[in-house]
């Protein structure tokens, strides 16, 4: 079984190489980043397990690099950082972090947290593997699970892997509204905090894509006060 592989983000020399031996001792393959640019670079030429990142990174912020990476990439990621403020590890976790541990940091729980998200991960990938895949259709719209393919009036339409989830919820039940909270927690696995924008701007977005194909046509529709829905109309 191959090793999981770990992307440690961090500028710091001596707290980067401490992650990694620390790492190391748990039979994890670790990738070194002392960048935001050069972690873009590495997410784009490989795939990793859970993403460890500081904030304050020369080139890309951590709170840049979180935004720009989490539509391309399911895995895990964890803030190290010694920002403590509640604000700060609120709008982290909205903003697509899975987690957060301060500095400074005892390795015993920077150990734990990363064996219970891979862990839960794992589990997550078994489930998948053993799933049965569907394919849906709406009107003229098909989302193949398989594949991860939308296809409207055969043209292909490209989804990030959060827009793919959360029409994939929508399709498979076109009669049910689903609210913000409830799509927020399915697709970022995160408890929702009330002010996330997140939702809504998938949403937009998936909207926007939909229009370049039938620019007459409403496929999501905002159900006011509770959330959305297909639109049968």
């Amino acid at each position: 079984m191959d090793k999981e592989n770990i992307l440690v983000v961090e500028d710091d020399v001596d707290i980067n190489n401490l992650i990694k031996l620390t790492l190391e001792k748990c039979d994890y393959k670790i990738t070194q980043a002392f960048s935001g640019s050069e972690a873009a670079l590495r997410i784009d030429m490989d795939t990793f397990n859970m993403i460890l990142l500081d904030l304050m990174l020369p080139g890309v912020s951590g709170e840049q690099l979180i935004q720009n990476i989490r539509d391309k990439v399911d895995a895990p990621i964890m803030v190290i950082s010694a920002k403590s403020a509640l604000e700060d590890k609120v709008n982290l976790l909205n903003s697509g972090a899975d987690d957060y541990i301060t500095k400074p940091f005892q390795c015993e729980e920077l150990i734990a947290r990363v064996n219970s998200h891979l862990r839960r991960n794992r589990k997550v990938q078994m489930q998948v593997n053993d799933k049965e895949y569907k394919s849906y259709r709406f009107k003229d719209l098909t989302l193949e699970e398989e594949s991860r393919e939308v296809m409207l009036k055969e043209r292909n339409i490209s989804l990030t892997s959060h827009e793919f989830e959360i029409l994939r919820i929508l399709i498979k039940n076109p009669d049910k509204v689903y609210s913000r909270e409830f799509l927020y927690e399915e697709v970022w696995k995160n408890g929702y905090y009330g002010e996330d924008n997140s939702v809504n701007v998938h949403i937009s977005n998936i909207r926007k894509k939909i229009k370049e194909v039938v620019a007459d046509e409403e496929y999501i529709k905002t159900v006011w006060g509770i959330g959305f829905k297909m639109n049968k109309n």
